[in-house]
């Protein structure tokens, strides 16, 4: 079929003869009515709180300022609970809460105004929802008040890179903030797998992609076994919450990725017994070799009230580096000995809790008060604190 031509006469400008149907005129589409839980969102959103309690029986509470403050609503009722909620439901999800009594899932209030990470839950046979706010931007280490030495651990080539803390101890964001510094100055690809996604990333120097188990992915082990075929330079696996997603990372390490995922420990040395715990004892002897020749870094979290005007929280910090000491301590098994050699690796870098919480102390980030509570030995901070250096012990 010859292309159409074009008409030309009399001066008149050409036409394009082509057979393209006009579009229908419609009505504009009525806008869309929100979700009547977006005005309790929007609460936590004005008043900057970090997370949003509903439970039946009591008013909406709110975390604010490391505290759980009521609002002045009335108490909630199980009408009101399913009410608010299960417009947030897709279908998959529903059948989630329905099959196994909780479902986690992230949600967006308005158009990207805010995103939240849900877990809505069962509880004697009531609904009862946690939410946290995840803020839309990304902070800088430096916003966040993180040790100098954490930008070192963005540059290995490969290797695991753990975050430690409990819940709600800025895991999610210090990692988001270490991905985002590699997105900003490196061309890779990087390939995230999180239950849910919480923090979006945009396309920098790197490339994203974010898989949501449930969403993209069946489950863990399926989007960790495809994650090596998809060619990443860096893998972020949300949790090491089993054997098979602890396994799933190692391999990946050990096939020349950096990898970065979270857990639930207090410290450098109960990471190590945390994932010990994973496995039954006569694997032991195999995955500390793992570790000693895989892991590169551990860095544990907790997040604190500051003093500083403007600021809620603080997180503070101890990092651990698997230098030749380290190594051979998680080898023979002598995880109770890797605080003093923390201490000892400061001129590498690693710094533990009680000295980044001087150092907090030093800038007027907190209160004294603050520090002796979180420290895991009080009296070595007073002397710290008064300028007293605690010498390193020979542990070796």
């Amino acid at each position: 079929m010859s292309a159409p031509q074009a008409a030309v006469g009399n001066g008149s400008p050409p036409k394009i003869e082509a057979e393209v149907p006009l579009p229908e005129l419609k009505a504009p589409a009525e806008p869309k009515k929100e979700p009547e839980a977006n005005k309790l969102f929007r609460m936590v959103m004005k008043l900057e709180a970090s997370d949003l309690h509903l439970k039946v029986g009591q008013p909406p509470m709110m975390r604010l300022r490391g505290d759980i403050r009521r609002t002045e609503m009335r108490p909630l009722t199980q009408e009101d609970m399913e009410r608010l909620m299960y417009p947030l439901l897709n279908p998959r999800l529903r059948q989630i809460l329905d099959d196994e009594g909780g479902v986690d899932f992230s949600y967006v209030v308005g158009q990207d105004e805010c995103r939240f990470r849900v877990s809505l839950f069962k509880q004697r046979g009531r609904l009862s929802l946690v939410s946290r706010r995840v803020n839309n931007v990304i902070p800088s280490f430096e916003k966040l008040g993180l040790p100098p030495i954490i930008e070192s651990l963005c540059k290995f080539p490969e290797g695991l890179v753990i975050l430690a803390g409990v819940t709600g101890s800025g895991k999610s964001t210090t990692i988001a903030s270490m991905l985002d510094y590699v997105n900003a100055r490196e061309p890779l690809h990087i390939l995230t797998v999180e239950d849910p996604i919480e923090f979006v990333f945009t396309d920098r120097m790197s490339y994203i992609n974010q898989r949501e188990i449930g969403l993209d992915s069946r489950d863990w082990h399926k989007a960790l076994k495809d994650a090596v075929r998809q060619d990443p330079d860096v893998i972020l696996v949300g949790e090491l919450r089993d054997i098979e997603t602890f396994e799933a990372a190692v391999h990946s390490a050990e096939t020349g990725h950096l990898v970065f995922g979270t857990i639930h420990a207090s410290s450098a040395s109960t990471t190590i017994n945390r994932i010990m715990d994973l496995f039954p004892p006569e694997k032991h002897p195999a995955i500390r070799a793992a570790l000693a020749n895989n892991l590169k870094a551990v860095v544990a979290q907790k997040l604190i009230k500051s003093i500083k005007p403007g600021v809620s929280r603080v997180p503070t910090n101890e990092v651990m580096i698997v230098n030749a000491m380290i190594k051979k301590l998680i080898q023979e098994g002598e995880d109770k000995k890797i605080p003093d050699a923390i201490r000892i690796g400061f001129q590498e870098g690693m710094v533990d809790f009680n000295e980044n919480l001087r150092q907090l102390c030093e800038r007027n980030d907190i209160a004294k008060e603050t520090a002796l509570e979180f420290s895991p030995n009080p009296d070595q901070l007073k002397m710290m604190l008064k300028g007293i250096r605690v010498s390193a012990p020979g542990i070796l």
